[in-house]
């Protein structure tokens, strides 16, 4: 299959830096939800749903896939690490908490953005205004029932004002912001963002449905391809836990979550999307997870990585990463805990959760007494990276294996060396390379199935 998404890049790469510059919150996501309902609203062969908890599902108004095939369900998350206005305590002074995973020491007399707007749930109407806005101090946190934390709080002194005009319109549930530059790409090919985790996958997402509409218009047959956007994965996956326990998703889903995971040494941002095997709490689903890793491997027409027998060159072009992500974990692990077959695709990320020098933070070299305290900063992906797990998710609009491609690949490999099993064996004398002879496979009572029919009836 030819891959047209090369003909929208420009217009794929300008969604990509509008939706990670979008200020959101755990629970206050709604102004990335506002894109998505402009996107699908202008696109007559999509239609928008909305679960209970605010979840988003976008689909065809024509469904797509052959009748009876089990629909794919590409998922991302709409909120980022960012703070809840939680108290005005005067005209120039917030207390703000915290919805999400960032050392302390970040926080430090740090700059943030207020951003008060129009919420549809809280204050419908109002003007879209920012404040700047500095950290002051530690509060006592917001706590549940219980008693045990849930956020952070710290107090905020807004930047001066002429108070004898108006007080800022703030009230409580606007987000707030670390104070970044907007969304740029380098002339490297770096996409430098307030919020690549999870907004540009958001927008890989958005950009794979556009691709997948436009094949279907020149006739290319696809599977029954719809999207997910989950809320508050910051704060503990909740959203993902509720559409999963709520049935938002048929329970013969395949589901790819898309996730933005820290880029390590061994996972370098540059080296093309990542098929992630699991993270740090589970394994994923292995036949899902090999069924991306076959389309990935078709598209790059070698293995994420040179086996013994190939040198680097050989694996030169489109790249593709296959990892476990052992440092985090994403709602992939929700899905498989509740019975769904599931896995993961990521892209490398630089500047995890707005966190600049994370490893010398983490590994005690950073010098405080000389750079004064660490800083937030941009997150940071390959443009390239972000085009490949576009082009990896139109592939598997377009086909995605249902059967295990790794008991097929077994059978194959056996099948083509099955007749040396038979040289050297007491009494069976000469033996010659069999022609055309059909090799029985070998079964084993209780196994959950020995073919791609029988894995397909076993399910």
């Amino acid at each position: 299959m030819t891959l047209p998404a090369a003909e929208f890049r420009e217009t794929h790469t300008r969604w990509l830096l509008e939706i990670a510059q979008i200020p959101t919150a755990a629970g206050r996501e709604w102004r990335v939800a506002r894109w998505l309902r402009a996107f699908v609203a202008a696109r007559p062969d999509l239609r928008l749903d909305e679960d209970r908890w605010g979840n988003l599902v976008v689909r065809p108004r024509a469904r797509w896939g052959r009748r009876g095939a089990r629909p794919i369900y590409i998922t991302a998350h709409l909120d980022h690490p960012a703070f809840v206005v939680h108290r005005v305590i005067g005209p120039g002074t917030l207390e703000l908490e915290f919805r999400g995973g960032v050392m302390d020491e970040y926080f430090a007399d740090a700059r943030v953005v207020v951003h008060a707007g129009d919420d549809p749930a809280l204050s419908p109407g109002r003007v879209e205004q920012t404040f700047g806005a500095t950290l002051t101090g530690e509060g006592d946190g917001v706590r549940g029932p219980d008693g045990a934390r849930l956020f952070k709080t710290y107090t905020a002194e807004l930047d001066e004002f002429d108070d004898e005009v108006a007080a800022p319109d703030i009230r409580v549930g606007d987000v707030a912001t670390w104070a970044l530059p907007p969304s740029e790409v380098d002339r490297r090919g770096i996409v430098h963002a307030p919020a690549c985790d999870d907004l540009s996958a958001v927008a890989a997402a958005i950009s794979a449905m556009d691709t997948l509409i436009e094949l279907r218009k020149r006739g290319q047959k696809l599977e029954d391809v719809r999207l997910l956007f989950t809320r508050s994965e910051e704060i503990g996956f909740t959203g993902a836990i509720a559409a999963a326990q709520g049935r938002t998703m048929e329970k013969s889903a395949r589901v790819i979550a898309l996730e933005n995971s820290r880029s390590f040494a061994d996972s370098p941002i540059g080296g093309g999307p990542i098929v992630r095997v699991g993270d740090r709490l589970s394994v994923f689903d292995p036949r899902l997870t090999a069924a991306c890793a076959k389309t990935a491997e078709q598209i790059a027409g070698h293995p994420s990585s040179p086996t013994a027998t190939q040198k680097n060159g050989d694996v030169a072009g489109w790249k593709w990463q296959r990892k476990l992500m052992a440092g985090g974990a994403c709602e992939a692990t929700v899905f498989c805990a509740y019975g769904y077959q599931a896995t993961c695709l990521c892209l490398p990320l630089g500047n995890y959760h707005n966190m600049a020098d994370l490893a010398a933070m983490q590994d005690g070299s950073f010098d405080q007494a000389r750079n004064g305290p660490p800083r937030t900063g941009r997150e940071f992906i390959a443009l390239s990276d972000y085009f490949g797990l576009v082009d990896l998710l139109v592939a598997i609009g377009t086909e995605l294996p249902d059967a295990d491609p790794v008991l097929e690949r077994i059978e194959k490999l056996y099948a083509k060396h099955a007749f040396v099993l038979e040289e050297g064996r007491p009494g069976a004398g000469a033996k010659t390379r069999p022609r055309k002879k059909k090799i029985k496979r070998p079964t084993t009572r209780g196994t959950r199935a020995s073919s791609p029919a029988r894995a397909r009836t076993a399910r």
